[in-house]
């Protein structure tokens, strides 16, 4: 009986000659599947190859990964524009002026705000003027008595000379009254002075704009204690009444990399484009250039001039300017 079992376990001859054909077929079977995808997918390679190079607009972003743009970008040397470099700067006043008083005060009047234009000669603030009315009034006495006592002893002189020459007076007395006149004369002088120093100060007390331009800032409110320079700290008076400046002299501050110093010069032409108004330009040219580099930036500052500002342009925006080589078109 066992050697019925062990006979039943025994792989027969023919079966194991059909087990190695179903192996060998499978192995066969990979190997095609392998080498025909192999063959379909090198074509297609092919294919994709030919269109990135044949790509019509050009457009690398298709075969390469995008890239962070530079603040300054060179522009190629066929630039049909001209265009020798690109930075980003700062639209920016060419003279912004704080208005501040001449000596210590209290504001009472402020007869503008934030954003109003303003032309030379305007008043725009007044200061408490009552104790400088009170030294006016004071300087004007005293040059009235000044006046008087001239006046005075302009005549004695004029009587002592004439006895003189009559021996009436002695030659003494007549230089007496002479020199009492000079001294007179001296101190109608002083007081003349005097009275000027008080209307000057009297009409210091009334601030008038020095330029035709636009209010950037009120920096006090009537009440407030002023001077002209601050010596008390963060927490001592302002020094400042109002910050004004002519936004038809406006300028772009930018930071040129040294590498890039070469292809500008003085008064070279440039092309301004505010960012927030990308389809607007004007030209300008480079009016200043930085006597001293910033050795921890690598970087000169340089100022363009803008001609004709509008509307448009407002200090601190961003904006784009680009360098003209000559003949390039702005």
């Amino acid at each position: 009986m066992n050697t019925d079992k062990l006979n039943d376990l025994k792989i027969q001859p023919q079966q194991r000659q059909r087990t190695q054909k179903t192996f060998w077929s499978i192995i066969i079977t990979v190997v095609a599947v392998i080498l025909a995808t192999l063959l379909f997918a090198r074509p297609w390679a092919k294919d994709s190859r030919a269109t990135a190079k044949a790509d019509p607009a050009g457009n690398p972003a298709l075969t390469n990964p995008p890239s962070t743009a530079p603040t300054a970008t060179r522009a190629s040397a066929s630039d049909s524009s001209g265009k020798m470099l690109t930075v980003n700067g700062y639209i920016i006043n060419r003279e912004r002026i704080e208005i501040s008083p001449r000596f210590l005060g209290v504001v009472t009047w402020i007869g503008v705000k934030k954003g109003d234009a303003v032309t030379n000669g305007q008043v725009v603030v007044t200061l408490d003027d009552t104790e400088y009315r009170a030294r006016l009034q004071e300087a004007e006495g005293q040059l009235a008595a000044a006046q008087a006592t001239a006046a005075r002893d302009e005549l004695n002189y004029e009587r002592v000379q004439n006895l003189s020459r009559t021996d009436i007076e002695s030659k003494q007395s007549a230089d007496n009254a002479r020199l009492t006149l000079e001294a007179d004369r001296a101190t109608l002088k002083a007081a003349q002075g005097t009275r000027d120093l008080a209307q000057t100060f009297l009409n210091w007390c009334t601030i008038r704009a020095p330029i035709n331009g636009v209010v950037l800032e009120k920096l006090v409110s009537p009440g407030e204690l002023v001077l002209p320079q601050s010596f008390g700290g963060a927490g001592g008076p302002s020094t400042a009444l109002l910050a004004v400046a002519d936004l038809k002299d406006l300028q772009v501050e930018i930071d040129v990399n040294e590498a890039d110093l070469s292809k500008i010069s003085l008064k070279q032409r440039c092309r301004v484009s505010p960012e927030a108004y990308p389809d607007k330009t004007y030209s300008g040219y480079v009016a200043e250039i930085a006597p001293e580099a910033d050795r921890a930036k690598g970087t000169l500052q340089i100022k363009v001039q803008i001609v004709d500002p509008d509307k448009f342009l407002t200090p601190q925006l961003s904006a784009r300017v680009d360098f003209l080589k000559d003949g390039g078109k702005d």
